[in-house]
């Protein structure tokens, strides 16, 4: 019997760095049993070129990234999502779109790397920090007995692990 794959969107408000770099990750730790995907309530149009080389930094694949917004994943003919996770507060206060599936929520705020001012250097070593922060979180999640829990523990379980 074929486990269940579990479909992941990570949203940010402008989707340009945290939330494709969860989706980055996600997509390489999945192993088989999630799909990812990120989305912006406010898309800039393209990705941030530090959430792009801490990506490759990782090992992981650069292509096919790009600003999307999260009306995309709002349209019935979109496989139904399982699980939405806001990564920056901006996004987490917003009013979302109705998700098809009724995915389970839960707020992972992290720090916009984006909006760091400073050197180069100093633009990585904060990308590299949310990149590192966004892994943990990802490899938690994973790591839940999903098909284990009821709805109610899962969703504490989510949101705890937004708060690590």
């Amino acid at each position: 019997m074929q486990a269940r794959v579990y479909n992941v969107l990570f949203l940010c408000t402008g989707n340009s760095a945290r939330s494709v770099m969860a989706e980055a990750i996600l997509k390489s730790v999945g192993q088989g049993r999630f799909q990812a995907f990120s989305a912006g309530s406010h898309p800039t149009g393209k990705v941030n070129p530090f959430a792009l080389e801490q990506i490759a930094k990782a090992g992981l694949s650069i292509e096919g990234y790009r600003s999307k917004s999260w009306d995309e994943f709002a349209r019935s003919e979109v496989a139904p999502l399982d699980f939405v996770f806001t990564v920056c507060s901006d996004a987490a206060g917003e009013a979302c779109p109705i998700w098809p599936g009724h995915p389970m929520t839960a707020h992972w705020g992290v720090d916009d790397p984006a909006k760091h001012c400073g050197t180069d250097a100093e633009k990585q070593r904060v990308f590299a920090l949310a990149y590192t922060q966004l892994s943990h979180r990802i490899h938690t999640f994973i790591s839940l007995p999903i098909e284990k829990l009821d709805r109610l523990a899962l969703k504490r379980k989510l949101e705890d692990i937004g708060k690590s």
